[in-house]
């Protein structure tokens, strides 16, 4: 065949065992992050090329950092990137449900049915997951202000997927209102109006927000005030100092 002439250690396969092979590529994916799902989930341990040690529970970062090869895998993975560049959460969800339609799939296949068939049945299905969602939401926003309780829970569920339950649970007041400070009516919310600082000599259960600047330089001069009152601040992106 002209494939062998070209790479001899080429493999190849019929239609039947490449269709096969990647409904097992997207079963293994799901087998390798199913048991980090959720608050009780797993932790992962990631060892680098360089030995580096990383313990995560993240399924975005597991992702990442896996050096997947297979096609479908592929194609899986970024699929649940994208995701959570949406969304912020549900990557791990996503490969299991993945994983899940494949594997129900394949025993459609193996009784006959044409995976055509099957491509029109999941489109049905999601026309029908989306109406039933549009009906079954429940709206944030109560009048002029959200609901602080629901975001609450929100939150927390999200925040309990990828840390451990004491500091997920002080975190999620703390995450909460700080999307509350920045939020304006009838506009998107800008995130990057938080900024996340990491202070040398602290821990995890020592973050607090703090809603106004935070200047992480210290004072330019001993004698400078600590405390001022009825104030006028002038910020500006330009250097102040004299340049010669």
């Amino acid at each position: 065949m002209s494939l062998r002439v070209l790479n001899p250690n080429a493999e190849v396969l019929n239609k039947s065992a490449a269709l096969h092979m990647n409904i097992n590529a997207a079963k293994g994916l799901q087998d390798v992050l199913k048991t980090n799902l959720g608050p009780k989930g797993t932790i992962k341990m990631l060892v680098g090329g360089a030995g580096d040690i990383k313990l995560t529970k993240d399924g975005n970062t597991l992702l990442k950092e896996m050096q997947i090869q297979n096609p479908t895998a592929i194609m899986i993975a970024r699929t649940a990137v994208a995701q959570d560049d949406i969304s912020g959460d549900g990557t791990t969800s996503t490969v299991i449900f993945i994983g899940e339609l494949m594997k129900q799939s394949e025993r459609c296949i193996d009784e006959g049915m044409h995976p055509r068939v099957l491509v029109d049945g999941f489109e049905i299905a999601k026309r029908a997951t989306l109406q039933f969602l549009e009906k079954f939401k429940t709206p944030v926003v109560m009048g002029d202000e959200p609901d602080k309780e629901i975001l609450k829970m929100v939150a927390r569920t999200t925040l309990r997927t990828k840390l451990y339950e004491s500091l997920a649970d002080q975190l999620t007041d703390i995450v909460v209102n700080a999307v509350l400070c920045i939020r304006k009516p009838e506009e998107a919310i800008d995130l990057f109006m938080v900024e996340l600082m990491h202070m040398r000599h602290k821990f995890d259960v020592d973050t607090r927000l703090v809603e106004g600047l935070v200047l992480d330089h210290g004072s330019r001069h001993p004698d400078m005030k600590r405390r001022a009152e009825n104030c006028y601040i002038l910020t500006c992106n330009v250097s102040l100092e004299y340049e010669k």
